[in-house]
């Protein structure tokens, strides 16, 4: 399974409010995955037709055993990571640079005297 994608550098921003842009990330994510699943459906749907393997009424039937459960639970988790990178990244920064800031304003305050 692939891991999402950590962006690197400067993120573009398309609108004034982050979140708008955070939206619109996870907006395009859900539509990349619903075009690959269809495109996928239709892959396996023409080939059914053409083996007349696999019926419609087979395909609302089937039961997965449990290791495809855990592969599609893996999947699962690899597409909610993706949908939800830009704002756990962003999350990641902010973290980071606050721990920064907190660190360089202690040692700010102990040389001035502030804390002993």
């Amino acid at each position: 399974m692939n891991q999402h994608k950590v962006i690197k550098g400067k993120r573009p921003a398309f609108y004034e409010a982050p979140e708008s842009d955070y939206l619109m990330h996870m907006v395009m994510v859900l539509a990349q995955e619903l075009s690959a699943t269809r495109d996928r459906l239709d892959t396996l749907e023409k080939l059914s037709a053409q083996k007349n393997q696999v019926t419609a009424e087979e395909i609302e039937s089937y039961t997965p055993d449990q290791a495809t459960l855990e592969e599609r639970e893996a999947r699962r988790q690899v597409f909610l990571g993706n949908l939800f990178s830009v704002m756990n990244q962003e999350s990641a920064e902010l973290k980071a640079r606050d721990s920064k800031s907190r660190f360089n304003q202690v040692i700010d305050d102990i040389a001035s005297g502030k804390i002993d």
